[in-house]
């Protein structure tokens, strides 16, 4: 794995990984998920899971822009490496013991090309950089893994006002 960018030229890339922190968007109900989802996973490398933006965030990482933490998934490594969109996602499943062959697969040109398309699919949905509108818990979303994205408006307390 490669380092997206380090802070000053420290040879990170050639420091061995022992643990990341996964910086997620906690008003994302689709990153919701995804973390809930990471913790269950036998973990090969530590992972640390921590709301992008927070103040523990920016306690932990001062110089790390944390505005576009929120637009872009970021891993710190415990080396000072920096991986951030699709190598963020192919750096996490390489800690994880059951995908690491798939994140082998995925840091090959061709993968590269794949995990980048999932990544934008992703940022479609919960709105991103290209203007689209997040899909947030506190204006009614929800993500359920078997039916996919549910929307109950705020103040629909019996939850079938609204479910689309």
């Amino acid at each position: 794995m490669s380092a997206v960018a380090t802070a000053g030229d420290r040879g990170a890339v050639r420091v061995p990984v022992r643990g990341l922190t996964v910086l997620y968007d906690a008003d994302c109900a689709l990153c919701a998920y995804v973390r809930d989802w990471l913790v269950r996973q036998r973990q090969l490398v530590p992972l640390e899971l921590v709301p992008a933006g927070s103040d523990e965030a920016r306690a932990r990482f001062p110089g790390l822009d944390h505005g576009g933490t929120l637009d872009e998934v970021t891993v710190v490594g415990d080396a000072g490496q920096i991986y951030r969109g699709a190598a963020a996602w192919v750096v996490v499943l390489w800690a994880l013991r059951e995908h690491r062959p798939l994140a082998h697969r995925l840091s090959t040109p061709a993968g590269a090309a794949l995990a980048k398309g999932a990544v934008l699919a992703a940022a479609r949905w919960r709105g991103g950089q290209w203007g689209g509108k997040a899909y947030r818990r506190a204006d009614g979303w929800s993500y359920h893994p078997s039916r996919g994205w549910a929307y109950a408006p705020p103040g629909c307390d019996s939850g079938t006002c609204g479910s689309r």
